[in-house]
């Protein structure tokens, strides 16, 4: 409410007005600490960074079936192939734990992609019905089970199958990563409106192969090749090539 309106001499004798609030005045600077301060405390950012590491990390693949696939217009499909079957082969060297499930795979969604099951021998994937897959109980106790704090989420779409179940982990008091790159979804608007969802929710934002070399760590380890190699960066290659060549 106002309590007074202050006229006062502006520029060429023009008034200028100013409302007097009650209580004193905050000055701009105090209002961005404190907004700064709530931004904080609601994504869990209070304590220090901890890490991924092959210790404390999962891996938690969402619906990527061949019917969804055929929806996704932000990622080329060869592109999305290659990063999800690229982050699970990299985890497999890591030795990450590795849960995949499906939606509905006996409808129009489909199976899983011939490549990703390749990739993944012997992986049991959890078909479900449920929206948020954390809703899903199966889903949830093999999620427990891996005993992970820290946990990388992709998913198809990017702003349901991944954005949910890592917005509830961090309801959990776990740590949510998702791999933007591989995950995918059916239109820009939903891509952006899901990437700042789960930014204002707490959840970490990141590329799969950044994830998998921080778990990595050092270079010297003996999975490194194995990782690398699952990974198939083509700029890697380019730089191995290059390196070869002024080998000789």
């Amino acid at each position: 409410m106002l309590t007074a309106l202050a006229i006062q001499g502006g520029f060429m004798g023009r008034p200028k007005f100013a409302a007097v609030m009650f209580g004193a005045a905050r000055s701009p600077a105090s209002e961005i600490q404190k907004s700064e301060s709530q931004e904080k405390e609601m994504s869990g950012q209070n304590h220090p960074y901890e890490p991924l590491t092959s210790e404390n990390a999962a891996v938690v693949l969402v619906d990527h079936q061949v019917g969804l696939m055929t929806g996704v217009r932000d990622i080329s499909t060869g592109e999305l192939k290659h990063n999800v079957v690229a982050l699970a082969k990299a985890a497999k060297a890591l030795k990450l734990p590795i849960v995949v499930t499906t939606t509905a795979r006996d409808s129009m969604w489909g199976p899983t992609f011939p490549e990703l099951v390749e990739a993944l021998p012997g992986v049991t994937i959890i078909d479900r019905s449920s929206v948020n897959a954390f809703d899903d109980a199966h889903v949830a106790r093999a999620i427990e089970a891996t005993g992970r704090k820290k946990l990388i989420i992709a998913g198809i779409s990017l702003e349901v199958c991944a954005a949910l179940p890592a917005i509830t982990a961090v309801g959990k008091g776990l740590d949510a990563y998702v791999a933007v790159d591989a995950s995918g979804t059916f239109s820009e608007t939903k891509r952006q409106a899901g990437l700042l969802r789960m930014a204002n929710a707490g959840v970490v934002l990141s590329d799969y192969a950044t994830l998998m070399v921080e778990i990595l760590k050092d270079n010297a380890r003996p999975e490194a090749v194995e990782v690398y190699g699952a990974m198939d960066m083509p700029w890697a290659t380019l730089v191995g090539q290059i390196a070869q060549a002024y080998g000789k």
